[in-house]
């Protein structure tokens, strides 16, 4: 059998921090490097990341994530922008280039934030579909993208609240993307039994 049978799929991810301060070097960027340092430990998939650190302007913003996908990225996540201050733009220029709107994916991230924070029913986060690939905003702060996307859990460490991104694979699946393969110990996977394929 060939070897390169048995390792995942490579995927290229899109990773967005969102914030006119940072872009600007007025302090440094700490949701890039807390995106990718997530997504390194939650996937076995090689991953090839985008990084791009960009202003609050709609257009820019629009321009960056339509740039991404044409770039093959599967899954582009954005972070900063969601709140309702006037600078906060991210939904806004999101929603802009979608094909189909995903609601369930900021119904959940506001579930799960408002166990820690009651000014979570501020935050606007949404996800879309444009082509192949899956775009969801998170949250600006280190610690809410981590509780997020990998959901909380009980003391023994069991699932209490799924994260967001135990359905992202599938959702990728489903659009015609890589199979992404998760680390179980950092965020789980769901798949119907009929789309599981072998263990390797």
């Amino acid at each position: 059998m060939n070897d390169n049978a048995l390792q995942p799929e490579p995927v290229r991810i899109g990773i967005v921090s969102i914030s006119d301060r940072a872009s600007t070097g007025v302090y440094q960027d700490q949701g890039l490097p807390a995106l990718q340092d997530w997504l390194t430990r939650a996937l076995k998939n090689p991953i090839t990341f985008e990084p791009r650190l960009i202003p609050d302007e709609v257009d820019r913003i629009s321009a960056t994530l339509i740039e991404l996908v044409d770039a093959g990225c599967s899954l582009v996540l954005t972070t900063g922008g969601t709140g309702p201050a006037l600078r906060d733009v991210t939904p806004e220029a999101t929603l802009a280039v979608a094909h189909k709107e995903m609601p369930g994916f900021g119904e959940q991230m506001r579930q799960i934030s408002l166990a820690f924070v009651p000014t979570a029913i501020l935050s606007r986060q949404v996800a879309v579909i444009r082509g192949n690939s899956l775009i969801i905003n998170l949250p600006g702060q280190p610690k809410a993208i981590a509780e997020t996307l990998e959901g909380l859990k009980n003391a023994d460490g069991s699932q209490k609240i799924n994260g967001i991104f135990a359905a992202v694979p599938y959702c990728i699946d489903l659009i015609g993307g890589p199979y992404l393969e998760t680390n179980d110990e950092v965020c789980k996977g769901f798949r119907p039994k009929s789309a599981l394929r072998p263990a390797r």
